[in-house]
């Protein structure tokens, strides 16, 4: 996989690019993430297919503190990428959490550049009663100690999950020490559009096949799950066992295996 940067309205969007032919999969990371946390799963669906993981604006490697951080931002940047690195062939969309939210609505948006659509541990979006979610998650952001001096205090403060040793993984090392690459501030206003309100009209537009994924012990409900399945009982529903909200992490193998599995029946 090699890196590319493409440009859209002032932001720079850096993704992972590789593999070949008209089998395109573009892979979405979820909030605090980067196209880095997507490189097993990438390099699972190689050789036969070409393979775009983004950096989401604010995120990774792209633009730290774009302008624009509503939903048809990072919707207008998923179709750029498609259509700058992909020929703007309809791809495959996979995303998780954050990125599977953004991967829902390009499909209901744009469904000629979607062929196929992939959620993980992902729903429509909204929130319950008066959970403020996203000042839960900027606000755990804000108390990390940053810079680290080095990646052992990093590992001591963040733990030895996967998504935590992600995190320490794609730490930016700078003269002062090693940061995040994310704003604690940027992550509160993406989540909290994703929270503004839930997107059951778009869920209902996605004409793409689809497969809902989600782990045993994640975090999306399994009341908005059932909905989604009533509301379009042609979608693909599987549970990964023993993994949580970032299964793709947590099982990786188990992960890559029901998504190719669903890549060669539809």
């Amino acid at each position: 996989m090699k890196r590319v940067e493409i440009h859209r309205d002032g932001v720079r969007l850096s993704c992972l690019d590789g593999g070949s032919g008209s089998d395109v999969v573009v892979l979405l990371h979820g909030l605090a993430g980067s196209a880095r946390e997507m490189l097993h799963t990438a390099e699972s669906l190689l050789p036969g297919r070409h393979v775009i993981a983004m950096d989401q604006r604010g995120h990774g490697r792209s633009t730290r503190r774009p302008g624009d951080l509503s939903r048809s931002a990072y919707v207008d940047d998923v179709v750029a990428v498609i259509g700058e690195l992909a020929d703007g062939v309809p791809v495959t969309l996979a995303g998780q959490s954050m990125g599977g939210h953004t991967a829902m609505l390009t499909a209901a948006r744009h469904p000629g550049l979607v062929s196929r659509l992939v959620m993980l541990e992902a729903g429509v979006g909204g929130r319950d009663n008066d959970d403020d979610y996203p000042a839960r998650l900027g606000d755990w952001f804000a108390s990390w100690p940053v810079p680290f001096p080095d990646a052992h205090a990093a590992a001591a403060f963040l733990g030895s999950t996967p998504i935590a040793r992600s995190w320490v993984g794609d730490l930016e090392e700078r003269a002062d020490g090693l940061w995040p690459r994310f704003e604690p501030e940027v992550m509160r206003a993406a989540i909290e559009a994703v929270a503004e309100r839930a997107r059951w009209t778009e869920w209902l537009q996605v004409t793409a096949p689809t497969l809902l994924a989600r782990g045993s012990n994640g975090t999306t409900t399994a009341v908005e799950v059932s909905r989604m399945l009533e509301l379009r009982p042609d979608v693909e529903h599987v549970v990964i066992p023993d993994a949580g909200h970032d299964a793709h992490l947590d099982r990786p193998d188990e992960w890559a295996r029901l998504l190719q599995e669903f890549l060669r029946r539809r």
